[in-house]
């Protein structure tokens, strides 16, 4: 490395866990860029130093994940309007004059992906979407799926949490009735209606794998399509669960790769491996 090396890096707290890094220096070595990505454990206190250094040390960006997302905000320069909307940034871009741009790819790779499913979006906007949580991650698929002109019903346990949700994401659509609340008992209604089920809890995560946040009584379609966000395990409990209704069901990983792939086009200008990215991550 030297100083024209293009240096990224993933802050958040921990980060040890992650795919990043191998999934970007695989598309650093396959393209034949000079570039590495290093992770960045940042304690909560210390996010505003962090992001700072990023233009300090030469860093040409960085992706953010939790805790983080909303912290780095005040300390950014400017906020791209998909960031802005979601309230959240998974991705900072370092501008040749120092400019820190907070952006958020993870709405764009979830779509993105979908599409690489071949999921019937023309179909899904004259139906609608089910979204199961109204944290972090469900902000960026609603805004998704809002933004594609498909109606999307968020449910929450909690359900002040969706509607705030909902509240903070209408004013930045151009149709402000995509968007709805519900609260968790209507589940068995709104499943009956939706095409598309998306999974944003982290409910069946690793440890946790017996775990399902849909009920063993309520049924599947065959026609219909489950995302899990949730990518370890690669398979989760409902995914098998809608999978022995003959439903379709997907985990994250391709969410994962297709925001990953867009964070690195901007960092570096240049279209991403996607392929190696995906061989990466496997």
């Amino acid at each position: 490395m030297d100083e024209k090396s293009i240096l990224t890096g993933l802050m958040g707290w921990p980060v040890g866990h992650s795919k990043s890094p191998a999934m970007h220096n695989a598309a650093f070595r396959a393209a034949g860029v000079d570039g590495r990505y290093v992770l960045l454990p940042v304690q909560p206190h210390r996010v505003g130093e962090a992001v700072a250094g990023l233009r300090a040390l030469g860093f040409r960006g960085a992706n953010v994940t939790v805790p983080h997302k909303q912290a780095v905000i005040p300390f950014l320069d400017a906020l791209t309007p998909e960031a802005r909307a979601i309230g959240a940034v998974n991705t900072i871009i370092v501008q040749a004059d120092g400019t820190l741009v907070g952006t958020n790819t993870d709405a764009a790779g979830f779509l993105q992906d979908l599409q690489e499913l071949g999921a019937p979006l023309p179909e899904l906007a004259e139906s609608s979407a089910l979204i199961l949580g109204a944290g972090g991650s469900a902000r960026a698929v609603a805004y998704a799926l809002a933004s594609g002109g498909i109606p999307a019903r968020v449910l929450a346990r909690r359900p002040e949490q969706a509607q705030a949700l909902v509240a903070s994401l209408t004013p930045h659509l151009s149709e402000t009735d995509l968007l709805s609340a519900r609260a968790w008992p209507e589940l068995a209604d709104l499943a009956a209606a939706a095409r598309l089920i998306v999974n944003c809890t982290p409910v069946g995560m690793t440890p946790h794998t017996d775990a399902s946040p849909w009920p063993d009584d309520l049924p599947f379609r065959p026609d219909q399509l489950v995302y899990d966000l949730v990518y370890n395990p690669r398979q989760t409990r409902l995914m098998r669960q809608a999978q022995a209704a003959g439903a379709r069901a997907h985990n994250g990983l391709g969410m994962l790769v297709r925001q990953g792939a867009r964070a690195w086009e901007l960092w570096t200008g240049r279209p991403a491996p996607v392929a190696v990215m995906w061989e990466a991550v496997k």
